[in-house]
């Protein structure tokens, strides 16, 4: 929001300077982000009048000017326009002057003739016809019609003697973003007096208003408030200067009377205004209505928009005239030869504008106002101040009468004044009375205990929000500083997060680097993993306003991001790369929302099946899961068919690992061996083992036995294992694999495995015949569930 500090004047006088009043007002709230001094770039240039004009002697389209500048002495200046004659009075760049843009004046000789400066143009003053609409746009710039005096700060004649204060507004204060409410903020911050105007209509324009116009708001959930008056026999012109400077210095460009108008009430009540041309309303009728689906409008600026059903549009009998709240519509805009005219001022629905700004792409000043929720109760001194400004710039006759179509009956809010709680809260002492005087400076009624929070202040809804209001008038710099009171509960990591820390400690402490990844993919990388058609995980949540095609759907498998990664760092020709990433997958509810699992998921080439396999060990043996068992995967279409296995502990279904199928590999443009493993993190977090407790080194020695065993073929090492430790009885306490062999000395389909097992006894020296028993034991069982035997 810009503040001209010469309009604020109007309603308010701070003595301050710029430090002084962006200090005291970024304190009290209303955050100042810059101050611009809109003639600092201007120097030295004064207005001059034109003594004497004569031919440059050495060229036959120049001209010598003596000039009075104020000075001792006229200067003489060397000028190429053709618009100047004696008499006028001009801006002059002397000697030293520095433009806009910081071109430094310096007296010069122009063909033989010294010339002491040079005559301005509009241009050159950083100035266009919309800021001075007579001035000539190929000539010096004269200032006849100007109030000016001759040696007087060019500045001054054109208004750039003006301050503009940038505030940062915040979304709940929409009534800061106007001259009005930011003169309100100033005069309770600098304890002065707040003036403030009642718009006042003479009316008496020729008509009857009722039977002009008519007004009828079908979308009665969307605009709350739809006010209109009307004026007739308008006159379509430049504004005056002084309303013309104000639009400039608030960064709108002014454009003609009525239109300027509009714009004016604005940004002095921060109500977003239009006017219609009352001949392109067709039957006199606006209709305030939603859209009908793929409607189209031309806006102002000239493009065609294809309406959704919930956007907003003013109508007419026949078609939508403007975009609610957004922008007007080309087919009823003001133009020359416009005769009468239609002035709105509207509340409407904030989210209905965002989201109709949004999607159409054309976020304007008013849908910015619009959507943080204004004052319905400003709609009607918005309409009349126009109304008023009408008939002060004689731009036409203002019907008598108002249309106010008010379909909801906003009920003030009433707090309770709770000064103790208020101190208490604080940490102050401030007493009741300067409370009360504090919230009346901002515009609060104060009746006892009782205060009436102003329409304006939609943001205060409780006794907390008194509170800051309070301390930001008692000036938070003045509030002491005291030790903080109570107790605060004791912080720390939730069990999950001290499973994800140990994770990454783990996987970082193997060598893996972990990732990050988005979670929106494309679909089309479910192909590239050769996930079947019909797969569950195809289902996933489609983002309603995605980035683009890449990244429209919400993941449900967390491969193809990992793979993602690892292709590119082969591309960049990266070594050995491992990686881990703990990612969430997403998977739709009934109720409209997502169960986001989470994964983890380690990713690596340069590498082998049981290199993975040792990786996915080693983490399941530090965080003490107990029966794991490895089963071989031949069905999943992500992984080669005999170098996958999943992962199970105690029935349930941990996650699978293995190599990455070659044609998958393929699809992602790499022509070496990948490797990933995913594992379900909640079963990881309900699978994780106790507490180690110290257990003291055996007192009696270990006994070992090494048995090679013959087995068929499609038998696994890891059935071998977990069957042994089935069949083992209490003196088994470990298993090593140190031989597989396959040969011609062997029966065809067959293989011999070797194992060494380790046998003791807590309470004594394990006997030879004990050790036999056990061995016998455990061969038993071999040979009943897989057929083993000893070799």
């Amino acid at each position: 929001m810009l503040l001209s500090r010469n309009w604020l004047k109007e309603f308010v006088t701070v003595d301050a300077d710029d430090h002084t009043f962006a200090e005291e007002m970024t304190l009290s709230g209303s955050k100042v982000e810059a101050t611009l001094d809109l003639g600092a770039e201007i120097l030295g240039i004064v207005v001059g009048k034109v003594l004497d004009i004569t031919r440059h002697e050495n060229s036959d389209h120049m001209w010598v000017c003596q000039i009075d500048v104020g000075g001792e002495a006229p200067v003489q200046i060397v000028t190429g326009a053709q618009n100047v004659k004696t008499g006028d009075l001009v801006p002059v760049a002397q000697d030293g002057s520095i433009l806009p843009g910081g071109m430094k004046i310096a007296t010069s000789e122009l063909r033989g003739v010294r010339s002491e400066g040079m005559l301005c143009s509009i241009q050159e003053l950083n100035l266009t016809k919309n800021d001075f609409p007579d001035a000539a746009e190929d000539g010096i710039f004269i200032l006849n019609d100007e109030p000016c005096t001759v040696g007087q700060d060019i500045r001054e004649v054109i208004g750039m003697n003006d301050r503009v204060v940038e505030f940062e507004i915040t979304p709940n204060r929409p009534d800061c973003l106007s001259v009005i409410g930011l003169a309100r903020e100033a005069a309770a911050t600098f304890r002065t007096p707040l003036t403030l105007h009642e718009p006042v209509v003479k009316g008496g324009g020729e008509g009857d208003l009722f039977s002009l116009l008519d007004v009828e708001v079908p979308a009665v959930d969307l605009c709350p408030r739809y006010t209109a008056r009307m004026v007739r026999n308008v006159k379509i012109a430049p504004s005056p200067k002084w309303l013309r400077e104000r639009l400039r210095a608030s960064g709108v460009r002014p454009i003609n009377n009525i239109v300027d108008i509009t714009n004016y009430v604005m940004l002095e009540y921060g109500q977003p205004m239009h006017a219609f041309d009352y001949r392109y309303v067709k039957g006199g009728k606006i209709i305030v209505r939603r859209a009908e689906e793929g409607e189209t409008l031309t806006t102002l600026d000239g493009n065609e928009r294809v309406l959704q059903g919930s956007a907003l549009v003013i109508a007419d009998e026949h078609r939508a005239v403007g975009l609610a709240g957004i922008m007007g519509g080309e087919n009823s805009e003001i133009v020359a030869d416009t005769v009468d005219v239609v002035f709105e001022s509207a509340n409407f629905n904030g989210t209905c504008i965002r989201k109709t700004a949004l999607s159409l792409g054309m976020r304007t000043e008013a849908s910015a106002k619009f959507e943080k929720g204004l004052d319905i109760l400003n709609t009607l001194p918005a309409v009349n101040r126009a109304c008023e400004l009408v008939e002060l710039l004689g731009a036409g006759k203002v019907l008598d009468g108002v249309i106010d179509v008010l379909n909801y009956v906003p009920h003030p809010t009433t707090l309770e004044l709770r000064p103790a709680k208020i101190n208490a809260l604080l940490g102050t002492e401030v007493p009741t009375e300067d409370m009360a005087t504090y919230l009346q400076s901002l515009g609060f009624t104060v009746e006892g205990e009782t205060v009436t929070v102003p329409s304006w202040r939609g943001d205060v809804a409780h006794y907390s929000d008194l509170a800051e209001e309070v301390a930001r008038m008692y000036g938070y710099n003045n509030i002491p500083i005291t030790a903080m009171r109570g107790e605060t509960t004791r912080g720390g990591y939730s069990p999950e997060e001290v499973l994800e820390r140990k994770l990454g400690s783990l996987c970082r402490a193997m060598g893996y680097n972990e990732i990050i990844t988005y979670s929106f993919i494309s679909p089309t990388y479910y192909d590239k993993i050769r996930l079947p058609g019909d797969s569950a995980l195809r289902d996933s949540i489609t983002i309603m306003n995605p980035l683009g095609e890449d990244t429209s759907i919400m993941r449900t498998t967390i491969l193809p991001s990992m793979l993602e990664i690892l292709a590119r760092n082969y591309n960049y020709r990266n070594k050995s790369v491992q990686l881990y990433e703990l990612g969430r997958t997403y998977f739709a509810r009934e109720d409209g929302l997502a169960n986001e699992p989470k994964v983890l998921s380690l990713g690596a080439y340069d590498s082998d099946f049981f290199t993975l396999k040792g990786s996915v060990e080693a983490i399941l043996s530090a965080l003490r899961v107990k029966d794991v068992v490895f089963i071989p995967e031949h069905e999943n279409p992500s992984y080669h068919p005999g170098r996958c296995a999943k992962v199970y502990t105690g029935g349930r279904l941990m996650g699978v690992l293995g190599q990455i199928h070659p044609a998958v590999a393929a699809n992602y443009g790499v022509d070496t061996s990948l490797y990933c493993a995913e594992l379900a993190f909640d079963v990881l977090f309900q699978s994780q083992g106790d507490t180690p407790v110290y257990v003291p080194l055996p007192k009696f020695p270990a006994m070992t036995r090494d048995i090679a065993l013959l087995v068929r073929d499609d038998v696994s090492v890891g059935m071998l294992e977990d069957c042994i430790r089935r069949s083992g009885g209490e003196l088994l306490r470990s298993i090593a694999l140190f031989d597989i062999y396959t040969g011609d000395q062997l029966p065809s389909g067959t293989k011999s495995v070797a194992f060494n097992l380790v046998l003791r006894a807590e309470d004594r020296s394990l006997t030879t015949p004990e050790a036999d028993n056990e061995i016998a034991s455990i061969l038993a069982g071999l040979e009943q569930e897989l057929g083993a035997t000893l070799r």
